[in-house]
């Protein structure tokens, strides 16, 4: 297979030789800075961002630290068309969705660090069991429409872009911030780095985190996390002003997750009594994860034409969640929802004695690896009246998910569960899923006076595979049991266009075709859709914008069986939904009153009106849909999305407020009014947080999450209903030189 595409994987440095060659057409400028010339990383800066041929959003640092969230969820919800469904309340393992693609484990959306592919197996199982901390991040970057037919694979939604702290342009700077808060709960974020004359560089960084949990475990018990993570980045950077200017990063990267975490929810009787409770069936639920990363970077500047970029990386993950997977008799979503009907069941989790084996527990023992080369070539020609700026791009990318899986069983005796049966290793699941892919991107972004003209093409050429073993703790010795491979190819193009008209406003549109490849074993179509957008962007200094209408017509929307949807199907089973359309508007704003002024008053909003349903009429096992009949709407999509924000800022303090308001949505597709057991309500969450510069660059932090102390609902997936995190209070110092 590799010699297939060994040709491919040298066509940049083919077509890099030849424009070298060659005369230019026209002097041109570019910035010869290879430390901002990376052209892995997707936007690059707000700026950028205003000038793409779609919807685009930056969120820069500044407005990271307004808040200092450690929760990726709760800085999504400032950008339009980004749908959120929280799980554990800290955003350890978010689920993310953009305009109608699916929220579960982020499985619907490209995600990536430093423009890399960072999900465990991007392509194999793209499951956020690990998800890059918030803190460490110094930018967010999101792409829909064409925009983001450049990451790939998956385009129906869209690209989330995660930008890590760079190495400070500074011969030595650092950061160093302590947050306490209630629940025991430590927030600790620091980075030293520097840029030396020599032209080394290099940035050591740690975000350290730990809480008791907001739960109440039945019998006493533990229900936080402790996060370690560490980064280091190494660089040299030769610019002698002679011969080509040139970059290599290293970066060495390493995360260490212990979480008390489970998968049991409560009734609905029980979450209205006490929200923060959890089962004593539980009491074992632990979840073990370690991430390694290691990226080597190299960026070249031939001269003020041409610049090629460059990266290798591997990244490992590991999870074991040890975690109560259903009850002898019915499953735990089951039980839940009639507790009256499995009294018997409802008794043992709750902490009522049981007989033998009535309560199993499963080791979700998985390991995943990510390995791949990214190379992008950059070529800029101007003119008398039209310039290009061309990007050819290519991708190998290979990824693997290993499962191998056990039940132990355990009664329930006076509030503790007792091991009863343990499980043979492998006894429960016994298999590998792996994906190889080569993908290529070409785009020209021509620009004819105040007309912009960006035309997009994507290749993804993936091949998976699925291997079976006995499942019998010697499987791997033996003959599998069954292997099945498929190839996948798809081309996808996009367009778009923008016009610059006075007074900074820009109107721009693109179409796309949105793609989402199946996962190995599967026997579903390719996710395919067509996507349109129109829209309209202002910049006008203090007075910033956005308003897009968007819809996408999904030829075949897909729906995935895990166990974080809910089960009761086999899990990595895909399920093809058909024809299905999610419309709506989005809309952002962004203004600062008294911008010179001695104080200033930044205000900022966003909004997003969905409307998506399904456009046939199926039946499936998969617990989100069921039996759809045409015209049923999607579910885990609220109508209404808003944020709002505001700010007052004066030379040594502080202070801002937002506000967010989820509307009701669906757990299960259908029509009309929303049945009881099937419908989350809406919820209004506002956060505080305040500054104050104590001397020189030393501040005095604040803040308390949840304000107004919402009690709210924030899914009854997988099994049984899940708060939000209730009020939590901070207050610590940060310091930077």
């Amino acid at each position: 297979m590799l010699s297939r595409h060994l040709p491919g994987s040298f066509l940049c440095m083919a077509i890099l030789s030849a424009l070298h060659a060659a005369p230019a057409h026209a002097e041109v400028a570019i910035a010869p800075d290879p430390a901002t010339l990376d052209r892995i990383q997707v936007i690059g800066s707000a700026a950028r961002a205003r000038e793409v041929s779609g919807a685009a959003q930056y969120i820069g640092s500044e407005a990271l630290a307004d808040f200092e969230y450690t929760d990726i969820q709760r800085v999504l919800r400032q950008a339009p068309g980004v749908y959120v469904v929280e799980e554990d309340g800290y955003g350890l393992r978010p689920n993310i969705g953009i305009r109608g693609s699916g929220i579960d484990r982020n499985s619907r959306i490209t995600v990536m660090e430093d423009g890399v592919l960072i999900a465990p197996a991007a392509y194999a199982a793209p499951a956020a069991y690990y998800f890059p901390p918030a803190a460490r991040m110094s930018a967010v970057e999101i792409l829909k429409g064409a925009a983001a037919v450049r990451s790939g694979p998956r385009t129906t939604g869209g690209a989330i872009n995660l930008i890590s702290t760079p190495i400070p342009d500074a011969n030595l700077g650092g950061y160093a911030s302590l947050l306490l808060g209630q629940d025991d709960t430590v927030l600790g974020h620091a980075w030293l780095g520097g840029q030396q004359d020599n032209g080394f560089g290099f940035l050591i960084e740690t975000v350290q985190q730990r809480s008791d949990g907001f739960k109440q475990l039945d019998g006493g018990g533990g229900t936080g996390y402790d996060l370690q993570d560490a980064l280091v980045k190494l660089a040299y950077t030769h610019d002698t002003g002679e011969g080509p200017m040139q970059r290599v990063e290293l970066r060495l990267g390493r995360n260490d997750q212990d979480a008390d975490e489970t998968y049991l929810g409560l009734s609905d009787a029980d979450f209205r009594a006490t929200p923060d409770r959890r089962y004593a069936a539980s009491q074992l639920d632990h979840l073990d994860v370690e991430h390694t990363d290691v990226q080597l970077r190299h960026t070249i500047a031939f001269d003020d034409r041409i610049d090629l970029s460059t990266v290798l990386y591997r990244h490992d993950t590991t999870r074991a969640w040890y975690k109560l997977q259903d009850v002898t008799g019915a499953g735990l979503g089951t039980v839940l929802d009639d507790p009256a009907a499995f009294a018997e069941q409802y008794g043992w989790l709750t902490g009522g004695d049981s007989p033998d084996d009535a309560l199993r527990i499963r080791n979700n023992n998985r390991s995943y690896d990510a390995r791949g080369a990214q190379t992008a070539l950059g070529l800029r020609i101007d003119g008398d009246r039209v310039s290009h700026q061309l990007q050819l791009s290519a991708r190998y990318h290979e990824d693997e998910e290993d499962r191998f899986q056990q039940d132990d069983r355990y009664r329930m005796q006076d509030g503790r569960l007792v091991l009863t049966t343990p499980g043979l290793p492998g006894s429960q699941d016994n298999r590998v899923g792996s994906a190889e892919a080569w993908s290529y991107y070409l785009a020209d972004e021509i620009t004819i006076g105040r007309l912009t003209l960006a035309p997009g093409l994507r290749y993804e050429d993936i091949r998976l595979e699925r291997v079976d073993y006995a499942r019998t703790p010697d499987g791997r010795q033996q003959a599998p049991t069954g292997v099945t491979r498929t190839e996948v190819d798809q081309w996808i193009p996009g367009f778009g266009a923008s016009w610059a008209l006075a007074d900074g406003w820009t109107l721009f549109g693109s179409v796309s075709r949105g793609f989402n490849p199946p996962g190995p074993g599967s026997d579903a179509a390719p996710e395919r859709s067509r996507n349109h957008e129109l829209g309209v962007r202002v910049d006008r200094g203090a007075l910033s914008g956005e308003a897009v209408a968007f819809y996408n017509d999904y030829s075949n929307l897909v729906g995935t069986c895990t166990e974080s949807t809910g089960g009761g199907c086999s899990i990595g089973q895909q399920f093809d939904g058909g024809e299905a359309r999610v419309g709506g508007l989005e809309a952002r704003l962004s203004w600062t009153a008294n911008r010179d002024g001695a104080v200033r008053y930044p205000l900022r909003a966003s909004y997003t009106w969905t409307d998506a349903e399904f456009r046939n009429s199926f039946g499936s096992d998969f617990e989100e849909w069921g039996d759809v009949t045409r015209g049923d709407a999607l579910p885990y999509l609220p109508e209404q999305l808003l944020w709002l924000s505001a700010g007052a800022e004066g030379e040594r303090w502080s202070t801002d407020l937002s506000a967010s308001y989820v509307g009701e949505m669906r757990e299960v597709a259908g029509q009309g009014a929303i049945p009881a057991g099937e419908r989350v309500g809406s919820a209004v969450i506002v956060d505080l947080a305040a500054s104050w510069r104590i001397a020189g660059r030393l501040e005095l932090l604040g803040k308390v999450e949840n304000l107004l102390d919402e009690t709210y609902l924030a899914a009854r997936r997988p099994n049984g209903a899940r708060p939000g995190r209730p009020r939590t209070a901070f207050v610590g110092m940060r310091y930077r030189f």
